[in-house]
């Protein structure tokens, strides 16, 4: 494998669990939940392969990219972000995910008796809650006027 080729299932390392591109039989699985069924508003371009625009979408989150960067080979980067955007709305991602943990129970087995969270509170240090975000009210303006001392010049 070169170091611009994107590893697949089969070229991936054995100590590399998870993946970068779908293979058949798992996208045989997703490709139902995935496929979104809308009437076109207006004529233009055929819709995009579905497949291959989550190929770039797994890879935007693998790498923690930004969508600028995705690489051509995944096709339009506006295009995938659109599609991706398009799955968050319809909510495919919940059913994928129970999906693909299905799967991995099935292939490998999870171990269901330990489980783990991990998160972090704090407090936001612009927060608009509390004392601070209670306006305070501005000082009155100081007098301006002539001081009734006298003055150091004769």
């Amino acid at each position: 494998m070169t170091a611009t080729e994107i590893p697949t299932a089969s070229t991936s390392p054995a100590d590399d669990p998870t993946i970068w591109r779908v293979d058949d039989t798992l996208w045989a699985r997703l490709a139902p939940i995935l496929t979104i069924d809308k009437p076109r508003k207006k004529p233009g371009r055929p819709r995009r392969d579905d497949r291959l625009l989550f190929d770039g979408v797994i890879w935007v989150l693998r790498t923690g990219a930004q969508w600028a960067a995705l690489p051509t080979e995944f096709g339009p980067k506006s295009t995938c972000h659109a599609r991706f955007q398009e799955w968050v709305r319809a909510g495919v991602f919940p059913q994928a995910w129970a999906l693909l943990l299905h799967e991995y129970d099935d292939e490998i087995g999870l171990d269901w008796a330990w489980q783990a969270a991990d998160g972090c509170l704090i407090k936001a240090p612009l927060g608009k809650r509390g004392p601070l975000a209670r306006p305070k009210r501005p000082e009155p303006t100081p007098p301006t006027a002539a001081k009734p001392a006298p003055s150091a010049m004769c």
